[in-house]
């Protein structure tokens, strides 16, 4: 739900922690995502940076430009001015991400799993069950029938965490328990209601659903995409994934491998929350591709 006065609390002594509500509803996440973009525009002196997430934000300022108390002050001044959520229309990219649904790869990382740890279902077939879909290529069909909020960026460089836009695309898992030692490098896993994409090979329990070629951060900046940052996404982003072969994939890592991949960024863009709501309102949410 959401709360009827934000909360504010200490989070050590340079950042502060204001939630908006105690659950994953989406109108949350807006809220906190209205309130980045108000710090950005006009926000008190003395903030080095946001991080928001679910139902919540962390604000790192300097105490040696601002206190606690006024910084408190300034920002319950900046969220009152937001309104009601339905009022934000927030600047949104479209990312088109290309994604292998039901690859070797996971498949082969979800087999070590059941060798070395715990036997499972193919994950793709489990979480199909668990949603009412016939098998992991409907599946696929439905992940990549919508685009996928950004909720936050966070856990690694450049890791997103997403939720689908349609209701009619809504997937919820259980995450693995216990969960894998290792992941492929760019897998597309779904866990709770989150779709995340891995950017690191390391651990995880999201079920694996895919992979995609493109990375999602380059420390180096070598690819003319992460020139301005290191990392691709940010909160607040739209990603659309665009399913592909493996004669597709095979190209396009070569492509990112060369330095020469195109990324299909749209920049243009803001999401009405007004207009998203009600357009959603008006499906039918039971409604499958």
């Amino acid at each position: 739900m959401i709360y009827d006065e934000p909360l504010f609390a200490a989070a050590g002594d340079q950042y502060l922690f204001v939630q908006f509500g105690d659950d994953a509803s989406i109108d949350l996440n807006f809220m906190a995502l209205g309130l980045t973009a108000a710090i950005q525009a006009d926000g008190p002196e003395g903030v080095v940076d946001t991080n928001p997430s679910y139902n919540s934000l962390i604000v790192e300022y300097d105490c040696d430009q601002i206190f606690y108390a006024d910084l408190k002050t300034e920002l319950a001044a900046l969220i009152a001015a937001l309104g009601s959520v339905e009022n934000l229309e927030l600047d949104s990219r479209l990312a088109y991400l290309p994604v292998m649904y039901l690859d070797p790869w996971t498949k082969a990382c979800i087999a070590d799993y059941c060798e070395k740890i715990a036997p499972r279902e193919y994950d793709p077939e489990f979480v199909a069950k668990l949603n009412g879909l016939e098998d992991g290529r409907q599946l696929a069909r439905v992940h990549s029938g919508t685009e996928h909020w950004v909720v936050a960026v966070c856990s690694t460089p450049g890791l997103p965490l997403l939720r689908a836009l349609d209701p009619r695309c809504a997937i919820t898992s259980p995450k693995y328990s216990p969960p894998r030692t290792w992941t492929a490098l760019g897998a597309i896993g779904v866990g709770g209601l989150s779709t995340s994409i891995y950017t690191t090979p390391g651990p995880g329990g999201y079920n694996l659903i895919g992979r995609t070629p493109v990375p999602l951060w380059e420390a180096e900046q070598r690819l003319p995409v992460f020139q301005e940052s290191v990392v691709l996404l940010r909160a607040a982003d739209r990603v659309k994934f665009v399913p592909i072969g493996r004669e597709e994939y095979d190209y396009i890592e070569a492509r990112v491998a060369a330095g020469t991949y195109e990324f299909n960024l749209a920049g243009y863009q803001k999401f009405s929350v007004r207009a998203y709501k009600a357009w959603a309102a008006g499906l039918n949410a039971d409604g499958r591709f």
